[in-house]
């Protein structure tokens, strides 16, 4: 507790996995019925209106419990669980979108706007229900129309944090209360917003991958799509391994290549790959090995984009760069063992041919880790090195050490993780069992790099 490394271990460990989530990372999604909605509510509008939202609670509960003794022993029982309303707050945008929402809201359920008819001056609100011909008004809740549908069916609240989101949906919200905003001619900073009270019936709880499937409307409207200035086809950077490199270009325009997806934007991540080589600031022999490596093939592919089937296979590979190029093919066709999330940086191997009367199959190493201890912690031993160990620059040795120094708690985790996954592991050649001796083979580890 002395220094930096124990937030370090528990926030920054197996890829951030602890770091709290940021506030300001959401997403809001109102559904609205379609059939309830005004004409000219655009469908662009509503989804302006899901990213104008200023700031939002999340739920809260709030459970009634009563007290009961037997026997003078206190023990407590829930009588009833209520759902705290929530506060939500809107910018007050220039395009009237947020107030257009809540006149639509207004509108569906109280009378008052639709009778009472504003291009007339003093509004005829007076009763005259016992006059001999009266004109009957409706005001209030006695609208018009027959409410048999909600307005709003469900408000969608999602967290956003490493491209991943938790959702808290709000069944059948209804807004309790709706203010707008004070105006000050003495305060020249302020900007306006709307806030609304939400209750709601019931909450749903989902998680999953940010795209725009799940998180309807996320990046579809006034978002920015350039690539990173520290990306490949950003432009990229003259680091040799990290993100935006050297190595991280070369395996983008193989990955390019072999998964078919060859376009421009693989002849711009080639060109940016060459330029970042030749302005690495390092030993000229090491310079000149790494320039050599790109320059030739690199040019060729913006040359013949159109016409060469395999532009990469021109790469040629200097002696003191091997190690580059090995690490580079692998991380650019990784398949997802390392991170288990994402197929970027992460070891594998380019194709997985296994010889099947030689080593188990999926199924039969499913059944092996299960009945044998020994083969299942073999595995989990090299996936905590995977995860844990060559990220504090072990190596496979000492890593296993340190496996095998974890409690019992420590190694259930790898321990399921293997159970859960060895047969994709199997499937895509990452661990080969014998069937004659039953030894495991882990083929993929870390690239000496």
């Amino acid at each position: 507790m002395k220094d930096y490394r124990h937030a370090a271990r528990l926030y920054l460990d197996d890829n951030f996995k602890l770091l709290p989530k940021h506030k300001f990372l959401f997403h809001v999604v109102f559904d609205i019925d379609q059939d309830i909605l005004p004409v000219n509510f655009q469908n662009n509008e509503r989804l302006e209106l899901n990213m104008l939202v200023k700031q939002s609670d999340l739920p809260r509960f709030n459970m009634n419990m009563e007290e009961k003794q037997q026997y003078n022993k206190k023990t407590y029982i829930h009588t009833r669980m209520s759902y705290e309303p929530i506060a939500m707050t809107f910018h007050d945008d220039m395009a009237d979108t947020v107030n257009a929402f809540w006149k639509a809201y207004y509108e569906y359920h109280i009378a008052d706007s639709l009778t009472l008819n504003p291009t007339i001056k003093g509004f005829n609100t007076k009763d005259n229900m016992y006059e001999a011909n009266p004109a009957v008004q409706q005001y209030g809740m006695d609208n018009s129309q027959q409410r048999k549908k909600p307005f709003l069916r469900s408000i969608q609240i999602f967290c956003l944090h490493k491209q991943r989101f938790t959702s808290f949906t709000l069944v059948n919200p209804v807004i309790s209360s709706w203010a707008h905003d004070t105006l000050d001619q003495a305060d020249g900073q302020g900007i306006m917003q709307n806030s609304m009270q939400v209750f709601y019936e019931s909450v749903l709880y989902g998680a999953g991958i940010v795209n725009k499937v799940d998180v309807p409307g996320f990046a579809t409207l006034h978002y920015d799509l350039e690539p990173s200035p520290l990306s490949v086809l950003g432009g990229g950077t003259t680091s040799i391994f990290g993100p935006g490199g050297i190595v991280d270009g070369i395996g983008s325009v193989i990955r390019d290549v072999q998964t078919g997806n060859f376009s421009v934007a693989t002849i711009l991540r080639g060109i940016n790959t060459y330029n970042n080589a030749k302005k690495i600031k390092a030993k000229e022999a090491a310079k000149e090995e790494l320039k050599g490596i790109v320059k030739e093939g690199v040019i060729d592919i913006a040359k013949n984009a159109g016409t060469i089937t395999n532009p990469v296979g021109n790469f040629s590979v200097g002696s003191a760069a091997v190690t580059a190029v090995a690490a580079g093919a692998a991380l650019a066709t990784a398949k997802g063992f390392t991170d288990s999330k994402t197929t970027n940086n992460s070891t594998a191997l380019n194709s997985a041919q296994v010889n099947y009367s030689v080593y188990l199959t999926p199924t039969e190493a499913r059944t092996l880790v299960d009945t044998n201890e020994t083969a299942l912690d073999k595995v989990a031993g090299n996936l905590y090195y995977q995860q844990v160990g060559s990220r504090n620059g072990l190596t496979l040795a000492e890593s296993d050490v340190a496996y095998t120094a974890l409690t019992d708690n420590e190694k259930s985790v790898y321990r399921d993780k293997t159970k859960d996954n060895i047969v994709k592991y199997v499937t895509e050649g990452y661990v080969q069992i014998s069937r004659a001796t039953q030894n495991v083979n882990v083929v993929a580890e870390k690239a000496n790099v």
